[in-house]
């Protein structure tokens, strides 16, 4: 395929996305915070992102419904956020005060080492999951595991290539649709990143149906719904996450 059909897919793709958001234009109220929260050493860091427009406590999704069975079955060592695809910067800056084992406002070569963190993001909000990726990365902070579920790369963000910094990613993907994610992702340096695998679901073979899900979402992003909607994707995410967490007793 030629780089200017990529390109064009991409915006494409990238105007479909903004559909929801023209739907519900409107005043819409802050997202509120979370209390604040420290982690003991050792805990895992769980960040997940939401794709789109959709909200970060929107329980019809997949990535929110993934947050909340794991602070269900989780109660200790495990730190769960969910996030708005555009809050990356929330989810660094949380990373950083929760890694920050001494509070002195300062991370040290152990601090930065002895860092658990696994990320996961669908469409935009996987995009996201790998872009924080590399930023922990520049700093020298280790990632445990990477998942995008249909990744569609934002503007200027990259979703194909792993950093060095991650030591593990899954990528899940269909085809169906003019919207879908990525099809392929790589390590930047194999020696340090293992990849899982590319796994592709076919929704004309096997459709999904998503009717918790709005109307537009099932029209014009049907497939991309679909693989969002699905149990059998979300469940190998969930177990993916969960064979990388502590045991509870």
């Amino acid at each position: 395929m030629s780089r200017s059909i990529r390109t064009s897919i991409r915006s494409v793709s990238f105007i479909l996305c903004l559909i929801p958001a023209a739907i519900h234009a409107g005043p819409t109220g802050p997202v509120s915070a979370p209390d604040a929260v420290t982690t003991a050493p050792g805990s895992v860091i769980v960040i997940g992102f939401v794709g789109g427009f959709v909200k970060h406590d929107d329980m019809v999704h997949s990535a929110v419904q993934v947050a909340a069975h794991l602070r269900k079955d989780y109660p200790s060592g495990v730190y769960t956020e969910v996030l708005e695809n555009h809050r990356g910067g929330k989810a660094y800056a949380d990373i950083l005060r929760f890694i920050d084992a001494d509070h002195d406002g300062k991370l040290s070569t152990e601090e930065k080492r002895n860092a658990r963190i696994i990320l996961y993001g669908h469409s935009w909000g996987a995009s996201e999951a790998v872009t924080l990726a590399r930023e922990l990365g520049r700093d020298g902070i280790p990632v445990l595991l990477t998942v995008q579920v249909d990744s569609v790369a934002k503007p200027g963000e990259n979703d194909k290539v792993i950093p060095a910094n991650v030591a593990e990613a899954a990528n899940f993907y269909q085809l169906n649709g003019l919207l879908h994610g990525e099809t392929q992702i790589r390590a930047a340096d194999p020696a340090y990143t293992h990849i899982i695998g590319n796994f592709r679901f076919d929704y004309k073979a096997s459709p999904i149906d998503c009717k918790q899900y709005p109307w537009y979402d099932r029209i014009f992003m049907k497939a991309h719904t679909q693989i969002e909607c699905d149990p059998k994707v979300w469940t190998q995410v969930e177990s993916m996450i969960q064979s990388r967490l502590p045991p509870q007793h």
